[in-house]
């Protein structure tokens, strides 16, 4: 029979993750995957539950038995959905723009057919929460947008997702003549912030916003 990390890795492969990919989306690091799949580690319940969420058979991990007792059908990311991961943007404090090893708070399905109507990949897509009221009127504290990571030029004016002196904020951003950046908070009571060509060092762009999630007001 085989072992729970056998069966693990097996459902790793069956969905098409490598392991930085489902550590990340279950809040761990890939060397902490490793362990899993060599069962020199046991897995919690909010990493089974985070893997569960993206369509692995976590009954048939704990169990060895691919039949399911209860109602709850695991999503098959071949039926046309994708699995994006969503990041608080304040726990979200690693340098650069990489949100590899960042905590996943949660984990959404979006179908791939919309997302490509709206021209983006979803391996370059992740979500962050909104906090804050500095973009109040766009985004309000505890939205969710999703992020292009495959869109970073200023030059198509819009919301961007920044890395300004180590801290993730969301600005709008104007290119100004001879390369300097206008940030722009939506929310008037914030000054807008001009950053000059010789300060770039200090500034990343790490994705174009593009769609909101939020509660109707």
């Amino acid at each position: 029979m085989s072992s729970l990390g056998m069966r693990l890795r097996e459902e790793r492969v069956r969905l098409g993750f490598s392991q930085t990919e489902l550590g990340d989306i279950a809040g761990i690091t890939k060397n902490t995957q490793m362990l899993y799949e060599s069962e020199k580690r046991s897995p919690k319940a909010d990493y089974l539950s985070a893997l569960h969420a993206v369509g692995v058979n976590t009954h048939y991990v704990l169990t060895g038995n691919r039949s399911i007792s209860s109602n709850v059908k695991p999503v098959d990311l071949s039926e046309g959905l994708t699995p994006i991961p969503m990041y608080d943007i304040e726990a979200a404090a690693g340098a650069g723009r990489s949100f590899e090893g960042e905590p996943v708070q949660t984990v959404l399905q979006f179908p791939k057919s919309e997302l490509a109507e709206q021209g983006l990949d979803p391996a370059q897509i992740v979500g962050v929460k909104v906090r804050g009221d500095s973009m109040l009127g766009t985004l309000e504290d505890g939205d969710w947008v999703l992020v292009n990571r495959g869109n970073r030029d200023p030059k198509q004016e819009g919301v961007f997702l920044l890395l300004v002196s180590g801290e993730r904020r969301i600005k709008r951003v104007q290119r100004l003549a001879g390369g300097a950046l206008y940030l722009i908070s939506d929310n008037e009571l914030y000054q807008p912030e001009m950053i000059k060509p010789q300060d770039m060092g200090d500034l990343e762009i790490l994705g174009r916003c593009e769609i909101r999630i939020g509660r109707v007001v």
